[in-house]
């Protein structure tokens, strides 16, 4: 653990776990630069799809960081808006991905409908009614822990703020941004970043002055930690350790060591070959493009050819 504000640390695709010493506060500052480009490189999204998206793959990091796993962290949205659905996972070793699946006319009507001014509330223009799901999963031999909330507020933070005060076992708050940079090699690329913050717990008092000052010191840095732009967040040239004393060095701030996150899918030929194994062979015929079943990643774009000779070796295996 060491005093933030020091230079040279890794400054892209991490999740920086922190303390504010003062106020007795622990935190996360996600910054993601190659890992959500190469995500949503892979998919020709409208910027306000990608957009939204990097933000999901940044709280997913954020809140991923938050607990102790052993498995996938995944976080979906699902509405009755112009984007369907979201979905970004990250594994225990810090592998993410993330794909939406939208419908382009309504897409297009609502941003029409928008006039060309920035969309300032998001989720009920683009997701709409509907919920964001959190879910772990550890494996088969585990049960899966899954907490729901409805679509509330006009942004993404604003629904995950809303998690938290149903919440009697968590006090954060969230600060999310995502949008395009330009690199030192003159590209302009994909950034985005989350910036989190949680509230120790035991730190009551029978003495309400010390509550009211506990108080007092939370509130004191959810301010700070508002006063964060989404520029900042996303900086390129600004590494996390800056930001974190930037904000909050006045209560004194240190840092843990860092977790890398990296893109990565997890699918391969030999998963889709066990789906396609899966279903009647009748209903795999029925999806053949000259004489050939091809299964498409939604995540990765990557796509598995399989001819009538390598699906009969899948059914007879």
């Amino acid at each position: 653990m060491v005093d933030a504000g020091s230079v040279g640390r890794r400054a892209d695709d991490v999740v920086q776990p922190f303390q504010i010493d003062a106020p007795g506060l622990r935190g996360r500052l996600v910054r993601l630069g190659a890992s959500v480009d190469q995500v949503l490189s892979r998919h020709d999204y409208p910027e306000p799809v990608a957009r939204l998206l990097g933000e999901t793959l940044a709280l997913a990091a954020a809140l991923s960081g938050a607990l102790k796993y052993d498995g996938v962290f995944s976080l979906q949205t699902k509405g009755d808006g112009p984007i369907r659905m979201m979905v970004a996972d990250i594994t225990t070793e810090g592998a993410m991905r993330g794909y939406a699946a939208f419908d382009e006319q309504a897409l297009a009507d609502a941003l029409a409908s928008a006039a060309g001014a920035p969309l300032s509330a998001p989720v009920p223009r683009l997701l709409g009614r509907g919920h964001l799901a959190f879910t772990v999963d550890q494996g088969p031999d585990t049960e899966r822990y899954q907490g729901i909330v409805e679509l509330s507020g006009g942004t993404l933070a604003d629904c995950v703020h809303h998690y938290f005060r149903q919440s009697e076992q968590l006090q954060a708050g969230i600060r999310l941004a995502c949008g395009r940079a330009a690199a030192s090699d003159g590209s302009v690329r994909w950034r985005a970043g989350a910036l989190m913050l949680q509230r120790l717990p035991g730190r009551a008092s029978p003495d309400a002055l010390d509550d009211d000052s506990a108080d007092d010191d939370w509130r004191r840095s959810l301010l700070m930690m508002g006063s964060s732009t989404p520029a900042e967040l996303i900086d390129p040239e600004l590494t996390p350790d800056q930001l974190l004393f930037r904000l909050f060095h006045e209560d004194g701030v240190r840092v843990y060591a860092p977790h890398n996150v990296r893109a990565g899918c997890r699918c391969s030929r030999e998963r889709v070959a066990r789906m396609l194994r899966a279903l009647p062979r009748d209903e795999i015929a029925e999806l053949k493009i000259d004489d050939a079943v091809i299964v498409t990643c939604e995540f990765c774009n990557s796509g598995y050819t399989f001819t009538d000779p390598q699906l009969a070796e899948i059914y007879d295996a």
